[in-house]
């Protein structure tokens, strides 16, 4: 009796706190589960791309920095910047003057050499069957070894003057574009590190890009690429890779190996040594397949499953996988399109 009295009076309160209990509940339950949807990937129709781009730049195999091999007086320079060379054309000399006079006095001192070590030859002819002292026969011998000795030094000179005289040209061992001029002015007196001229071949440019040890194994010679350069953003430049680097690229931080990538040279007319750019690479491509991130897949087994959100339940389903590229997977069956993957 006391608490259908009580219940007459509360209850009012006692429906309150029921709705209320029963709101938070919903609400606890609607969090939960968009919690649990933040967490799914909706199964879609995608392209599946095993694909890989690559940084890098312009490269020419042919390039060249010529330098004096001798100090000297700049006499004539052939070249200017942009100037295109001729393979072995000579672009530039040094003051021969000197270096004739030196010659000659070589050849002078090589003659003197010459007669001396001959008329040694003559006057000890005999040297040893003559009847002499065994001291006086080894004086004689040494002699002559001497008179020898200054004949081979005195060819040396003169061929190294020969030498200097000959590098006192400086040729192109490539044809191409004179890139740099350091001297452009005869007249000055020039060291090997400050008379330096540069060419570049611009018929073997070349899009240099490195691959890190996990990824240079997916490369090999013949292999298709885009390249674009930053320079020229909007074109798709055809690329060939002509070399896949057998040991590590000297001077780059890590394990990396250089990708050689050849275009043809209406595409490299404009291009120019050091233009960054990337190069990209399909390896291969399945076309409007169902695809989910690699990830949401769990094995058991043998046997590959995801988790499924169907009403609000999650539903452990078992599925047949295809092609993988760049962490997605092609679902072939066990799940339908749009549905909520769990992980």
């Amino acid at each position: 009796m006391r608490f259908l009295l009580w219940l007459r009076k509360y209850w009012l309160l006692i429906i309150v706190g029921l709705l209320v209990g029963i709101s938070w509940y919903k609400i606890a339950e609607n969090n939960k589960y968009k919690e649990i949807e933040s967490k799914t990937y909706k199964a879609k129709r995608i392209d599946v791309e095993d694909f890989l781009e690559l940084s890098g730049e312009i490269d020419a195999d042919e390039k060249v920095t010529l330098r004096f091999q001798t100090s000297g007086l700049l006499t004539w320079v052939g070249v200017k910047e942009g100037d295109f060379v001729k393979k072995y054309q000579s672009i530039a000399s040094l003051d021969k003057r000197e270096l004739r006079n030196s010659m000659n006095q070589l050849l002078n001192t090589y003659s003197k050499t010459r007669n001396d070590f001959e008329q040694a030859q003559a006057d000890n002819k005999n040297w040893q069957t003559n009847g002499m002292t065994d001291e006086a026969r080894e004086a004689v011998k040494r002699s002559l070894q001497k008179e020898q000795a200054d004949l081979n030094n005195s060819v040396l000179d003169v061929e190294a003057a020969d030498l200097s005289l000959k590098f006192a040209n400086l040729f192109t061992p490539i044809e191409g574009i004179v890139t740099k001029v350091d001297a452009p002015l005869s007249g000055q007196n020039v060291t090997p590190a400050t008379a330096t001229f540069e060419v570049v071949n611009p018929k073997s440019i070349f899009f240099s890009a490195t691959a890190d040890q996990t990824e240079v194994a997916k490369f090999a010679i013949g292999q298709k690429g885009i390249v674009t350069l930053d320079a020229f953003p909007e074109r798709k430049i055809d690329g060939l890779v002509t070399l896949v680097g057998f040991s590590p690229k000297s001077g780059s931080s890590g394990t990396v190996y250089e990708i050689k990538i050849a275009m043809t040279t209406e595409a490299t007319a404009s291009m120019k040594l050091g233009m960054t750019g990337d190069v990209n690479f399909v390896f291969g491509k399945k076309e409007n397949v169902i695809a989910i991130p690699e990830r949401y897949i769990k094995e058991k087994l043998g046997k590959k499953y995801v988790t499924i959100l169907r009403d609000k339940k999650q539903v452990e389903t078992q599925v047949e996988t295809g092609y993988t590229a760049d962490g997605m997977v092609e679902i072939v069956s066990g799940i339908n399109e749009n549905e909520l993957v769990y992980n």
